[in-house]
């Protein structure tokens, strides 16, 4: 290339540099920790390909096509400024979405997996298909077919090569080394046409991640150094049974202030089991998810079951109580989705309220909702009173399970969780408010 004379060599990083024009090798596997750069490599070599090569296009693939708009093409339109071609001698489309070379006509297609017969419908017979890249492969494992899914999908894209195919494969390891993916990556490096890259943050020029990220990446390295090997070492650290290790007395404190503007409260509701409601207030001056006192009744260890009317009484008390307390005016309550019946019985008992409540079904994503729970213990975000009883001692108890771990995945035990559930769906709630009280690279921006 002879545009501005942009070295390859200074815009990715050196253990990327042999398998650049190393197009001999059928498939190549890119995992790292966070921020290595790996979607850069694989977005530079994407347009490169298009600009060097006339005969050659490519196609890049997630599991969810809905995905796609702010990841993978967001991403290769920053490779086009790196590699400073200007962007008018490109078509960039975002309905198909599409980002073609005009000099050769040589194109990047996206898809999601499950429109792959949409995507072979609108590819040029006459520029076969020489770079496909998966882009998050975990969730073709999660959610997909996983091995099988990956073979059709080559099968589907080599037709019409007579040599030069590649496949680029990019994920980050789950943390279980059982995981599925991890299986098969394993299994992978054993071929001939296989090349398997692990980079991390240390790999990357300082002077490419600032400070910040840096800071980042030591601050969790001191307070959790198992998390920071998974999180930016990209390490396969094993999953503990017990699902949040990193509570401990650090986290034990009555709140801090005497008023808040928000208290969220997460609800789970159970007939025979336990129903609990769990509410903290909103700190944003020390950026704090404070917890306040929970309500726990358990109609099997009572012996006698309350109704959804009495639960709802129950509900304004606690909430008549915060009002007073902490001279808050707006609760956001977030329900166990299965609830509704409680939720509709709180809401015609808070209608007459002269503060404000409102009602939303939880988000009930598990393992996200466990990730963002374990995000603000580690840093110290979420607080939880000493009077949270039933809280405390389920964090003691909350576990995966162990024969379904050593199968490769993460379930909890349907045991102890009430209280583990109802801070989850509050976690989930309030997410777009609490992850500003966490360092920037840990606000789920696309890693890596």
């Amino acid at each position: 290339m002879t545009r501005q004379q942009v070295k390859i060599s200074e815009i990715i990083i050196q253990k990327y540099l042999p398998i650049f024009n190393n197009t001999s090798v059928r498939h190549i596997i890119l995992t790292s920790g966070r921020s290595s750069t790996k979607s850069s490599y694989a977005a530079i070599r994407a347009d490169y390909q298009i600009v060097s090569d006339p005969n050659g296009s490519v196609v890049v693939l997630r599991k969810h096509h809905n995905k796609l708009r702010k990841t993978v093409y967001k991403e290769m339109l920053r490779g086009i400024n790196r590699l400073k071609i200007p962007k008018r001698k490109f078509d960039i489309t975002k309905s198909p979405m599409e980002i073609t070379y005009k000099k050769t006509g040589a194109t990047i297609y996206f898809s999601g997996s499950d429109g792959i017969d949409d995507t072979k419908g609108i590819i040029d017979e006459d520029k076969p298909i020489k770079l496909v890249i998966l882009d998050e492969l975990t969730e073709f494992f999660d959610d997909g077919e996983g091995e099988d899914e990956l073979q059709n999908i080559e099968a589907t894209f080599i037709r019409g090569n007579s040599s030069g195919f590649q496949m680029i494969y990019l994920y980050n390891p789950p943390k279980n080394p059982n995981a599925a993916v991890n299986q098969w990556c394993r299994k992978m490096e054993k071929r001939p046409d296989c090349i398997h890259i692990h980079t991390d943050y240390r790999d990357v020029p300082p002077e490419w991640l600032g400070p910040d990220l840096i800071e980042s990446a030591e601050m969790m390295k001191e307070l959790d150094e198992k998390q920071f090997r998974w999180v930016w070492l990209g390490e396969s650290i094993g999953v503990d049974e017990l699902i949040y290790y990193m509570f401990s007395d650090r986290h034990k404190t009555r709140p801090v202030k005497k008023t808040y503007r928000l208290i969220g409260i997460g609800v789970d509701y159970g007939q025979q089991n336990a129903t609990t409601y769990q509410p903290f207030g909103l700190d944003i001056y020390n950026k704090k998810l404070e917890g306040l006192t929970e309500y726990y009744y358990s109609g099997r260890d009572e012996g006698k079951q309350k109704s959804p009317s009495e639960y709802a009484q129950d509900f304004i008390k606690l909430t008549d109580t915060l009002h007073e307390q902490y001279s808050c005016n707006v609760f956001y309550v977030f329900i166990d989705p299965s609830a509704k019946g409680l939720s509709e019985e709180i809401k015609r008992a808070v209608a007459r309220r002269h503060y404000s409540i409102s009602i939303k079904d939880a988000d009930n994503t598990v393992a996200l909702g466990i990730s963002r729970v374990q995000k603000c213990l580690t840093y110290g975000i979420i607080t939880v009173s000493p009077d949270q009883e039933n809280l405390i001692e389920e964090f003691g108890l909350y576990e995966y399970d162990k024969d379904i771990l050593n199968r490769g995945k993460e379930q909890p035990v349907k045991t102890n969780d009430h209280c583990m559930d109802a801070l989850r769906y509050l976690v989930m709630g309030l997410w777009s408010k609490i992850k500003y009280f966490l360092p920037a690279a840990e606000r789920e921006e696309k890693a890596g």
